[in-house]
């Protein structure tokens, strides 16, 4: 089973020659034979190139690490949580 939790892109200029804008996705996994446990998919990839991105199957440890490390990062910048 894989289900879709959410997707997006960043709102990053497209003409910028140094940073590509992206999307992502984000997806609940529990039929990674390899795993052995349930994971967080996350999926990177340049706009406009699908299918060429970078695929992470996180562990719930390691997906909490990513969220907390998304949440300092907005506090860092004056950002509060929701």
């Amino acid at each position: 089973m894989k289900k879709l939790a959410d997707y997006g892109r960043d709102d990053h200029p497209r003409d910028d020659p140094e940073r590509a804008q992206v999307s992502w996705a984000v997806a609940a996994l529990d039929d990674c034979d390899e795993c052995g446990e349930p994971r967080i998919e996350l999926t990177v990839e340049e706009v406009g190139s699908p299918g060429a991105g970078i695929v992470g199957h996180l562990a719930p440890r390691t997906a909490r690490q990513l969220r907390s490390a998304l949440g300092s990062a907005l506090r860092e910048i004056g950002e509060r949580e929701d």
